[in-house]
């Protein structure tokens, strides 16, 4: 079996174990189906998921002419504390930066490695734990506005990391914590702004991923430099593709590009 489409962010579904999908113009495939069966990789070419043409992608899957000047791509989105739709501020797209900078957004702490603070809007509650490959989530903040997020995570990241390892991530180094008690100790260090919005009900939730076997080395699969690839798939977890030789591949790294997958 042949598929052919231009790859995106893997969609999901919490479940007992996370289900994957790979959403192509022509076809929707459910990775969970393919473990343990032999698939192959083979860039075709670029198409950017703005303008749709066939040119280099630059990050997150656009060209550079469209990395630098939608809304999409805004210096805000990697760093919320940047946000001023609240001031009625423009970046690039006032109207687009109110819609997605003006609703709820929850500041978490996440466990794939080790524990890490975070940022996201509520609607992609549980989807950004799952694409981090967090075994254990909860919220800390929900706050009214990208903003507030943004400088909570400023202050909470002076006492908690806010990178991911994403090795021990893939290879399953990972520590059980109470995210409760650790949610708790960062309370007093959230700023003024934000103190009222603490959320103190909430219990911690669990994820876990379609993983049939661990690698205890692992390497990376990179399609600009290595343009075909042909592996056994033992698993997903984040927005990786793990397979059997301890070769793991970003599908959200490679957003943009062409690929013709195939079932060996």
């Amino acid at each position: 079996m042949k598929y052919e489409g231009v790859l995106t962010k893997m969609k999901t579904e919490l479940v007992d174990e996370v289900e994957y999908y790979l959403d192509f113009e022509n076809d929707f495939l459910n990775l969970n189906q393919l473990l343990e069966k032999k698939i192959s990789l083979n860039f075709l070419r670029y198409q950017c998921l703005n303008c749709g043409q066939q040119k280099k992608i630059f990050r997150q899957g656009f060209c550079y002419d469209c990395f630098t000047s939608i809304p999409q791509a805004g210096e805000w989105i990697m760093k919320p504390e940047l946000s001023k739709a609240h001031l009625s501020q423009e970046d690039r797209d006032l109207e687009y930066e109110k819609r997605v900078q003006l609703q709820p957004h929850i500041v978490y702490l996440a466990n794939s490695s080790n524990v890490k603070v975070g940022v996201t809007r509520k609607t992609q509650v549980p989807t950004r734990w799952i694409d981090q490959g967090a075994h254990e989530a909860i919220e800390i903040v929900e706050v009214p506005n990208r903003y507030l997020a943004g400088i909570t995570e400023i202050a909470l990241k002076e006492h908690v990391s806010d990178k991911t390892n994403w090795r021990k991530m893939l290879t399953n180094d990972i520590l059980d914590l109470d995210l409760k008690e650790e949610r708790d100790k960062l309370k007093e260090f959230i700023p003024e702004e934000a103190k009222s919005y603490f959320i103190t009900d909430n219990e911690e939730t669990e994820i876990n991923f379609p993983v049939k076997k661990y690698s205890e080395k692992i390497k990376t699969l990179n399609l600009t430099k290595t343009p075909f690839y042909q592996g056994k798939l033992m698993g997903v977890k984040g927005q990786y593709l793990l397979f059997e030789d301890g070769t793991v591949f970003n599908v959200r790294s490679h957003e943009g590009f062409v690929v013709e997958l195939q079932i060996v």
